[in-house]
């Protein structure tokens, strides 16, 4: 059963007091050498556990097996709000908190009072440093409320460090939080960049990556499978009527193309090729920060951005997923061997999960007798403004979907003089006759504590923030997604597809190995890397410490 939100965060200011109370700025010596010098988290984008343990006797021995031999892994790790997106996930994993405190509902909303576009990690004020910068580009943490453990740790030892890494703005800006440092994979120029909000130029050994463009070596590069075709046969052969175009391996990255340039650097994006070059940068971060070289903890993310890519494209149960996580692992194995023989295996803490898991593509579950569909949002709310001309008149109700809901123009409902409660429950009625839809919340709904449990009523709370969210919010039935196109899939509700996502830690003299079974939450990950590097859980977060095998 999932805990509520209150009761989690009265949960952990418990253990807050009693596991972490009084933690000094700077922790004695006797505590620092007790602590690792280096927590690494990698963070799979739109990988889900089902993967990791459905393909685990094809992993090699020392990428993700080592989490599952020698670490601690939770077999039944979620996250507990409705709006399972890139953004949400990012923001919670560090914060230990969830959208309705950390402010991200989505990876971009509309501003209810003007409907207006909100990026979640977009900031006028600031671009990337050497690169153009778009409208709504992410360059700062600036609509993240609450702090994250980097800001923590650096609050309580400025000589910390947070770094993080990733090919998407967001992966990289929310775990970094106010006080960390993000650098972004930039498919202009094949480039790592910083932007304005963290520094005014690049430290020396950014320049000197850059420099070389290891981007440019993977030129004409072809993903091959690493098994031979007999071997995927628990995955989706190549092809599918539903799979975006490329879906097929061996894929040359670069194909017909004279030389490197932004299209061979956004193509980069769907392959593993890009994931070695975000790990070959969190190599030079290390050297070049000098990450784990001293008693003052530092904290690395590296968030891999390609899973999700090659999901979103041609379905998590393609031979392109199953392959990718395998090259993923091979991955994995080099860098873990690098942080060895760079940190030693007594200085560091690593931890693997994902920001969401994935839908099967509805054309797969129904090729299995399963339900599915694709519900065309636009169409949807055009429906729903018909329907509710005929009992408030004409008008422009609904202005469109806004993150996981329905925003309504309330200029319109206020100058015209209707009850927005009768007209967020006409819009639930209208609503609920769609096909492929599970559940609608109105604000009265969400806000008020009284209403009676309905499934997803935790799940939507937990995502939705009383100045940001939507008034209306949407849960579709499992198999189902928003689409007005017939290719691909995707995530963000709260079915155990999106929210079942890997937890895995390693760090041999703080982790001892084994399964655990307990359900847990994305949001204990914060409380436990806490714990581990002695300092104080984050404000808002509402998570508990994981239970670690004894």
């Amino acid at each position: 059963m999932k805990t509520s939100p209150l009761a989690r965060l009265a949960f952990v200011a418990f253990a807050a007091l009693v596991i972490l109370s009084g933690c000094a700025a700077a922790p004695p010596a006797s505590e620092s050498a007790d602590r690792p010098r280096l927590v690494v988290l990698i963070v799979v984008d739109g990988l889900p556990q089902g993967q990791v343990t459905g393909y685990r006797d094809h992993f090699g021995p020392g990428g993700l097996n080592r989490f599952l031999e020698q670490g601690a892994w939770f077999a039944d790790a979620h996250y507990g709000h409705a709006n399972t997106l890139t953004g949400p996930g990012h923001a919670v994993i560090l914060t230990g908190a969830y959208p309705h405190r950390t402010g991200i509902i989505g990876n971009d909303w509309r501003d209810p009072v003007t409907g207006e576009p909100v990026y979640c990690a977009g900031d006028p004020a600031h671009g990337y440093l050497g690169h153009q910068t778009s409208k709504f580009a992410g360059t700062s943490p600036k609509n993240l409320e609450v702090e994250s453990l980097g800001d923590v740790l650096r609050h309580a030892d400025a000589r910390s460090k947070v770094i993080a890494i990733s090919g998407k703005d967001r992966g990289a800006i929310l775990p970094a939080g106010r006080d960390g440092t993000a650098y972004i994979f930039m498919a202009q120029t094949g480039q790592f960049a910083s932007t304005t909000y963290y520094m005014k130029e690049h430290p020396a050994w950014v320049t000197v990556f850059n420099g070389a463009k290891p981007a440019d070596r993977y030129f004409k590069a072809t993903w091959s499978p690493l098994l031979p075709a007999m071997a995927y046969a628990r995955s989706l052969p190549d092809g599918q009527a539903w799979f975006a175009p490329g879906g097929r391996l061996p894929m040359v990255i670069g194909e017909g193309q004279d030389s490197p340039g932004p299209r061979y650097y956004a193509n980069l994006e769907s392959s593993p090729f890009l994931d070695a070059l975000a790990l070959d940068f969190a190599r030079a971060a290390i050297e070049g920060e000098s990450l784990g070289s001293d008693e003052a903890p530092d904290i690395l993310v590296v968030s891999l951005s390609t899973h999700d890519y090659v999901n979103h494209a041609w379905s998590a149960e393609s031979r392109l997923s199953h392959d990718h996580l395998l090259q993923l692992d091979n991955l994995f194995a080099a860098f873990f061997r690098d942080l060895d023989r760079k940190l030693g295996k007594d200085h560091y803490v690593a931890i693997l999960t994902s920001d969401h898991g994935f839908m099967p593509a509805p054309e797969f579950l129904l090729s299995r007798g399963r339900e599915g569909g694709r519900l065309a949002s636009g169409r949807m709310v055009a429906r729903l403004n018909a329907g509710l001309d005929g009992k408030f008149g004409e008008g422009q109700w609904a202005r469109g979907m806004s993150a996981q809901g329905i925003l309504f123009d309330r200029a319109l409902i206020a100058r015209k003089g209707v009850d927005p409660v009768a007209l967020g429950a006409e819009a639930k009625r209208i609503l609920l006759a769609e096909p492929g839809i599970a559940g609608v919340f109105t604000r009265a709904e969400v806000e008020d504590s009284s209403t009676p449990p309905a499934p997803f009523l935790d799940a939507v709370r937990a995502g939705w923030h009383r100045e940001r969210s939507a008034d209306l919010q949407v849960v579709l039935k499992p198999g189902w997604m928003f689409s007005s196109s017939r290719i691909g899939a995707t995530h963000g509700s709260p079915h155990p597809y999106d929210t079942h996502v890997p937890i895995l830690l390693y760090g041999p003299k703080w982790v001892k190995p084994g399964r655990i079974d307990a359900r847990v939450e994305v949001v204990d990950i914060a409380p436990t890397l806490a714990g581990l590097l002695g300092i104080a859980v984050p404000s808002s977060s509402e998570g508990r410490p994981l239970p670690l095998p004894p």
